[in-house]
């Protein structure tokens, strides 16, 4: 069933508060039985299901500490919605800070499938800066 634009607008606004949160029951209840995270970075990895997401989080809220997402826009088409943000977290004891959009579909008032986008590489390099190894010379 497509939702309706305030639909949409609730079910993506829960989620985002959930994930801000770091509670991965929380974050897991506004998503469907089906859901797909799918992630278009490399360094990511897309995964189906929600038993399955859920226990994912628990290595993402572990990995990233202090993380946070702020909406920078939501546009919103029935039940779908695409939302530019910033992230800014502590990866490792590095922090980092990375603009990326999430698109999301909506069906019964949750996350039916979530399509991240995010520079790997720009994360990659906020890491590295942070915590220079002994491979690199100032």
């Amino acid at each position: 069933m497509a939702a309706s634009a305030t639909a949409t607008r609730e079910a993506v606004e829960r989620y985002i508060h959930a994930l801000n949160g770091h509670d991965r029951d929380e974050i897991a209840a506004c998503v469907t039985p089906g859901f797909f995270n799918e992630h278009t970075s490399a360094a990511g990895v897309s995964v189906r299901g929600r038993d399955a997401y859920r226990e994912r989080l628990a290595s993402f809220l572990a990995g990233f500490s202090e993380l946070r997402y702020e909406v920078e826009d939501m546009l919103i088409d029935g039940d779908r919605a695409a939302v530019p943000y910033r992230m800014s977290a502590r990866y490792g004891g590095a922090p980092v800070s990375i603009r990326g959009m999430f698109r999301f579909r909506v069906s019964g008032g949750l996350i039916d499938h979530r399509v991240d986008y995010w520079d790997g590489a720009e994360f990659e390099r906020q890491v590295e800066a942070s915590n220079p190894g002994p491979h690199r010379t100032s």
